[in-house]
């Protein structure tokens, strides 16, 4: 990627007055490059934030189109998108609000036959999916591509953050082990969600993205942290990373045997 131009230089100059971050910082979040995986609650916010902040490459996938229901927390989603792809919404409004970088747009579901490829490409991944295969099957090939994972999740009045596959911490199975088969899972729609949360989980989850990137700060690796907003609480649990969970030929064996089916 080319140096900082001047018109990037006044539009991050918030960025650039942070020691933590400065010219280098913005520069390395100008040379990054993520792939937000579901446009959904959580990935509304983290897309505009990481859109504003100048991230060089942002792929944006998602297969789903708008309803009227997402409206109540995708909120750059207006009326006038209902029925059409959230993907190619949010990509065209994105680029309308940092023409300065570059908007991905990929209009298709993140399966067994291209998460590989998608994911070796970029160089943090943002799990913003709604239901368990497919945190496993990002958590999976990130765990082969060697590519960091942000995790988001949301329950009712709850949302949950946490860093995997950084810096030798643990994966997303060294926190939910469990075979995604086995796992009884629920979404959002079908249990309610409390509007906010997606957007402060989201928010969090663009913290983490960028602290990755430029170095400042201390992402959420080897910790899952909750946020209930009915009780206005944080809490915070330890992760400890299970060997197997990165070992190559279990890793490949389970992909195949598990995401292949």
């Amino acid at each position: 990627m080319a140096l900082l131009t001047d018109p990037e230089r006044q539009r991050y100059k918030r960025h650039l007055l942070l020691s933590e971050i400065g010219e280098e910082g913005q520069q390395k979040i100008k040379d990054s490059s993520v792939l937000v995986v579901g446009a959904g609650g959580l990935g509304c916010p983290v897309i505009q934030y990481l859109t504003a902040a100048g991230i060089g490459r942002l792929g944006i996938m998602d297969d789903a189109r708008i309803d009227m229901a997402n409206l109540q927390r995708q909120v750059f989603y207006s009326f006038n998108d209902i029925g059409k792809q959230k993907a190619i919404v949010a990509s065209l409004k994105m680029r309308k609000i940092n023409p300065l970088a570059e908007i991905l747009m990929y209009n298709l579901r993140l399966t067994a036959d291209n998460a590989l490829e998608m994911i070796s490409g970029f160089d943090v991944i943002v799990d913003c999916t709604d239901n368990q295969p497919s945190r496993y099957l990002i958590s999976d090939a990130c765990a082969l591509s060697g590519k960091p994972m942000v995790h988001g999740a949301i329950h009712k009045y709850q949302g949950q953050v946490s860093v995997f596959n950084y810096n030798d911490g643990p994966g997303y199975r060294c926190l939910h082990p469990e075979d995604p088969q086995n796992v009884a899972d629920s979404t959002p729609a079908e249990e309610g969600i409390f509007s906010v949360i997606p957007g402060i989980t989201g928010l969090m989850q663009a913290s983490e993205v960028i602290k990755i990137i430029t170095g400042a700060g201390t992402p959420l690796s080897g910790k899952l942290m909750v946020y209930n907003a009915f009780d206005n609480e944080f809490r915070y649990f330890g992760i400890t990373r299970n060997p197997d969970n990165f070992d190559f030929s279990i890793l490949k064996a389970r992909f195949t045997q598990t995401h292949r089916k």
